[in-house]
């Protein structure tokens, strides 16, 4: 397992999980679930306290898309140890003229979880999830719960196996 946590299967611990995420875990393979402090979900200072590696511990970031006055909203999956493109790889998959960080207040109440746990599982259906292909290739990847107070983990094969997963060069 990864870093100093105790992982369980994340469909035993739903407690553990936004209801979003809940509802879809069972579909995905190998999912296992831990709790955390939830003032240590921001990833360095996670990372840190639960000796997990960076390259192990994947970040979501939703993505707003515009083009002609419609909104197309994305989950990118990237290692910590890597930023998105967004403004490249990520605005032209999605065929749009503007692509930036969804807001917080947005990006919350689209998906039902918390700022800080967003994940992909789980998301609203039809939005596209870009899994940069170092997160895919990962063995073990960390990620959010829908939750501050916990982690999912799963291999990077999982995330790319997820509906509307497209495995993409998406790291600057």
């Amino acid at each position: 397992m990864v870093g100093k946590l105790e992982w369980g299967p994340a469909g035993e611990r739903p407690e553990l999980l936004a209801d979003p995420v809940a509802a879809a875990i069972g579909g995905v393979p190998g999912a296992e679930v831990a709790e955390i402090d939830p003032e240590l979900a921001d990833t360095a200072a996670f990372c840190e306290r639960y000796d997990v590696p960076l390259d192990a511990s994947a970040n979501c970031v939703v993505v707003a898309a515009k083009r002609g006055g419609e909104v197309t909203y994305a989950a990118c999956m990237i290692l910590a140890t890597g930023r998105a493109d967004v403004n490249g790889v990520v605005r032209k998959r999605l065929g749009a003229r503007k692509a930036s960080f969804a807001p917080m207040a947005e990006a919350t109440a689209l998906t039902g979880m918390e700022y800080g746990g967003i994940t992909p599982v789980g998301l609203p259906e039809g939005w596209p999830i870009l899994v940069d292909e170092a997160v895919a290739a990962a063995p073990q990847a960390v990620i959010g719960s829908g939750l501050r107070k916990s982690k999912i983990l799963l291999p990077g094969k999982a995330l790319a196996g997820l509906p509307s997963a497209e495995v993409i060069a998406l790291a600057l």
